[in-house]
Parts: C-alpha cells; structure tokens; sequence
C-alpha cells in the first residue's frame, strides 16, 4: 500500500495515517516490517504493538538481499512517479476539473501492483 508522508512527520503522524489509510479499511497487521526508521520505533509504536498484539520486525541492517528489492522497488516508484509527473503536475479532466499528479497514486499503486515482479515472476497481490 503506498501512503504519502513527509519525511519529518513525528510519530503520531505516522500512526494517525496509518490508523486512517489502512487500519481503518482492512483492520488491525500482524507484522510491520521496518527499516529501523525512527518513526516505527518510538515509545509510541511500542505502545501501539503492545496495545493490539502486533509485532514489529526489523529487515537486517546491510543485507543484500532485503537492500536490494527495497532499493529496486524504491527505484521503480521514482520512476513510474517521473513518468506521471512528465505528463505535468497538473492536468484537467474531459469535465474541465483540474486535478493534480498526486491524485493518481492510486493508479500508480494498482498498476505497480498488477506488474509481474521479476524477483517473484508473480503480481504483488499473488
């Protein structure tokens, strides 16, 4: 699921999005798995995991094969992002409305999605 966050938000940013995007429509994870930002392992985030009996693992720091597919995923988001944003950051609809690159996420995020990976030769839902 791809959710749009400033890299300074605080920790209760974080939760209240999340809360909001995701917990609210699909209920409560069992696992989070993070890379040691400090959003997820705040007082508040342990509180969280300790409140609905969640987990929260860590991918291992310098480990080639969890650096290489976040970077390679990382690397295709720019890119597919690049390629909204050279259509303009702005574009108006057959009604006339105007509406704004970040509304398409959710097409990026569908068609990301629907994409067979090369890691897995499986769609991201299978």
């Amino acid at each position: 699921m791809f959710l749009p966050y400033h890299k300074d938000d605080a920790a209760m940013d974080t939760a209240i999005m999340i809360w909001n995007k995701v917990i609210s429509h699909t209920g409560l994870f069992q696992n989070i798995i993070s890379d040691r930002d400090p959003k997820f392992t705040s007082e508040l985030w342990t509180n969280l995991h300790n409140l609905f009996g969640t987990k929260l693992s860590f991918s291992t720091a310098y480990h080639p094969q969890t650096d290489g597919l976040a970077e390679k995923m990382i690397q295709t988001l720019e890119d597919m992002i690049r390629r909204f944003c050279a259509y303009g950051l702005e574009f108006k609809d057959s009604d006339g409305f105007t509406h704004y690159w970040c509304t398409l996420i959710p097409a990026l995020e569908l068609a990301y999605e629907a994409s067979i990976h090369s890691s897995t030769g499986k769609h991201q839902q299978c």
